[in-house]
């Protein structure tokens, strides 16, 4: 589960200190230095959004030099979208039940949930502006969020169509689109909420067109 907390709101503009780690002696396994760095990333993010967002702080949090998060991400944007899908990723995880339609509308629940109820809404919507100046971020963006939950949702809706529950001739990759676009329009264009309402409507009026 991702954690759910907000800045804090005792009146202060300053955003509260997080005390570095302390680290021992001796050399540690890159594996376990990658986890600290992604798990302190995570932490600042969804605490306290991009704008307070510094290699130096991740860096100081997990206890390593700036140089070892260089060594695996070219920039402060790249870092804090793989910061932000750790501490999400749980939760975003695509369910096949081997019902379709129960499956979409748990997996955009949890999509509602997150982005309305925690910081990671407004994080992610942070990530996708600054991908359009950032072309780090936005690459990284593709090959680490975007494009691997894009496969994840088309092999769901591809083992669906070979069960007979979606029609043959329909696109798996459109339909990732039409659902998830739409939840991505109204979170980056506030005009109206994203609600599980809105989900569910967005489901049932597709199948209404997926099914044979």
């Amino acid at each position: 589960m991702t954690r759910a907390s907000t800045p804090s709101s005792s009146g202060s503009s300053a955003p509260e200190a997080i005390a570095p780690v302390r680290r021992g002696r001796g050399r540690r396994p890159a594996d376990e230095v990658r986890r600290d760095i992604l798990a302190a990333a995570g932490t600042l993010l969804l605490d306290e959004g991009m704008a307070s967002f510094t290699i130096e702080r991740v860096a100081a949090t997990a206890g390593v030099s700036k140089m070892s998060i260089y060594k695996w991400w070219p920039s402060k944007g790249a870092l804090a979208l793989d910061g932000y899908f750790t501490a999400v990723q749980n939760t975003l995880a695509f369910p096949d039940t081997g019902d379709i339609e129960a499956d979409l509308l748990n997996q955009l629940r949890a999509f509602v949930h997150l982005t309305v109820e925690t910081p990671a809404g407004r994080i992610v919507a942070e990530l996708v502006g600054q991908a359009q100046t950032d072309p780090d971020l936005a690459a990284a963006f593709r090959e680490h969020y975007s494009g691997p939950r894009r496969r994840l949702a088309v092999e769901v809706l591809e083992r669906a169509q070979r069960r007979g529950q979606l029609r043959s001739d329909v696109d798996p990759r459109i339909v990732v689109d039409q659902l998830w676009g739409a939840c991505y329009h109204r979170l980056l264009i506030p005009d109206e909420p994203v609600t599980e309402e809105f989900t569910a409507g967005l489901v049932t009026n597709l199948m209404r067109g997926l099914r044979p």
